[in-house]
């Protein structure tokens, strides 16, 4: 995998002309006074050791750059964090991203320098007097070239909450509830050879699953997998509250004129 040598993001003059995208689940991404160790239980705090251990890991976390790049690969990441992040029920923010006009451009491209979370420490990719370096994603729309910076390198963002609240889709989103209210609540043994080792599910659940898999296919390959595990339905879980998410993250990726329209609605905030 290589990047397109017409790609012109590979222009340095044009990096802070674009618009770059990013999703968090961070209201405030990025945090002004970002403290890892402020969401640690006691209890994680007690099995890292001493306090000195606290602050050398929260050093290290402040340590890892930022990332952004193209609305496809801010989309994917999000699909990646719910499926491996156990963040499924959380609630996720779509940010288009302005640099400033003084950055300074690392020369040429990294192959992706991330670890298998996606971890980069930012002062090995950006050496002093070095603000942004591009990196060929193999994570996030791959073959796309992505950005690692650190927050002095962002003028401003936009933010939405995705998916957008207001999705209706009069078509899928009434026939799947019809059919998912149709269907009791009873439960289904699981099948095959861990059947013994499974919980079953119910019916409904079931359903849900199967309707969500359907919209997966109609995705491009590289994303079926993790829009499924994303629009999985969840024991208990209200139908239309389900179809409406479940829509709304479909339409991030077939549909998102809609989705950026609503991004050009909101102020820009400075960093």
């Amino acid at each position: 995998m290589t990047v397109d040598p017409d790609d012109p993001a590979l222009d340095d003059i044009r990096v802070e002309q674009f618009s770059w995208y990013h999703t968090s689940t961070q209201p405030d991404w990025p945090t002004r006074d970002f403290d890892p160790a402020a969401v640690l239980a006691p209890e994680t705090r007690m099995r890292m050791g001493s306090g000195e251990r606290v602050s050398a890991w929260a050093a290290r976390q402040r340590a890892k750059a930022l990332h952004v790049g193209t609305y496809e690969a801010a989309v994917h990441n999000m699909l990646r964090r719910i499926r491996n992040q156990a963040d499924q029920r959380s609630q996720f923010y779509l940010y288009r991203v302005r640099l400033k006009p003084s950055v300074v451009v690392r020369e040429g491209w990294l192959v992706d320098p991330g670890n298998f979370v996606g971890d980069v420490v930012l002062d090995e990719v950006c050496p002093p007097g070095v603000d942004v370096a591009r990196y060929l994603n193999f994570h996030e729309d791959p073959g796309g070239l992505s950005l690692a910076l650190g927050r002095d390198a962002i003028a401003s963002v936009q933010r939405i909450a995705v998916p957008l609240s207001d999705t209706w889709d009069g078509g899928w989103v009434r026939d799947a509830v019809a059919a998912l209210e149709g269907v009791s609540g009873a439960a289904v043994p699981a099948t095959g050879k861990l059947a013994r080792f499974m919980r079953p599910s119910s019916s409904r659940a079931v359903l849900g699953r199967e309707l969500g898999a359907s919209l997966a296919g109609r995705l491009p390959v590289n994303l079926q997998d993790q829009f499924a595990s994303a629009a999985a339905f969840a024991e208990g879980e209200d139908p239309e509250q389900w179809a409406r998410r479940t829509r709304g993250l479909f339409d991030l990726i077939d549909g998102p004129t809609r989705v950026l329209a609503a991004l050009d609605r909101q102020d820009p905030r400075e960093v």
